[in-house]
């Protein structure tokens, strides 16, 4: 895979965006079903060719991208948002789970199955939701750090919109662990700020 500030900003904005998905469910009990549907196939994109192939292409992650540009412009209504206190919380989760190959393995096995529900389900669909969000369950939130989700009480005690928060979650960890694949590390967000944010500019940019 290749390793560039593009894959870098790209990885991060699918972070971002799945995070945005888990305050936008939390907070309102719905989200966009096309960025959802972006979220959850990237969880099935196992073994990408680049960047770009897991997520379908730079358009797709629009929002994630206005995300990273705010954080990395210091915008104080995004730096304080729910969305990117997620985000950060699973790049510090990404690195307890790769570190646990029995929990790796697991994961990697209930994706396997959920999988096998594309044939008859679409990747929004509740049954697919709900068995990705059972996956999350049962492997990264029984580590001690969670992430501690914030929101209406209805929404959170909602079985389907804790499926889907669940769900996200997942295609957050996905894009953490895709975003230190391709080089990603917390001290990029200070060191190398500048670059990062020309090439989110550029992308989004290119992508109105």
């Amino acid at each position: 895979m290749t390793l560039n500030e593009t894959d870098r900003v790209m990885a991060l904005a699918g972070l971002f965006q799945a995070c945005s998905l888990v305050e936008q469910v939390a907070k309102n009990g719905t989200t966009s079903e096309e960025t959802l549907e972006t979220a959850i196939k990237s969880i099935f994109v196992t073994d990408p060719q680049n960047v770009a192939e897991v997520y379908g292409d730079v358009y797709s992650l629009h929002n994630g991208l206005r995300l990273v540009r705010g954080l990395l412009e210091r915008d104080p209504e995004v730096v304080r948002s729910d969305a990117v206190r997620y985000a950060l919380t699973l790049i510090h989760l990404e690195k307890k789970v790769r570190n646990n190959r029995a929990m790796m393995s697991a994961i990697g096995e209930g994706i396997n199955r959920a999988r096998g529900q594309l044939n008859h389900f679409g990747h929004t669909h509740e049954n697919l939701i709900a068995n990705l969000a059972g996956v999350y369950l049962d492997t990264v939130s029984t580590l001690k750090t969670r992430v501690q989700v914030t929101g209406d009480l209805r929404n959170l005690q909602n079985a389907a919109c804790a499926n889907k928060i669940r769900a996200c979650l997942m295609a957050g960890l996905r894009s953490a662990i895709l975003w230190r694949q391709v080089g990603g590390r917390r001290w990029n967000l200070v060191f190398s700020r500048k670059a990062m944010l020309n090439e989110c500019n550029s992308l989004l940019k290119g992508n109105l």
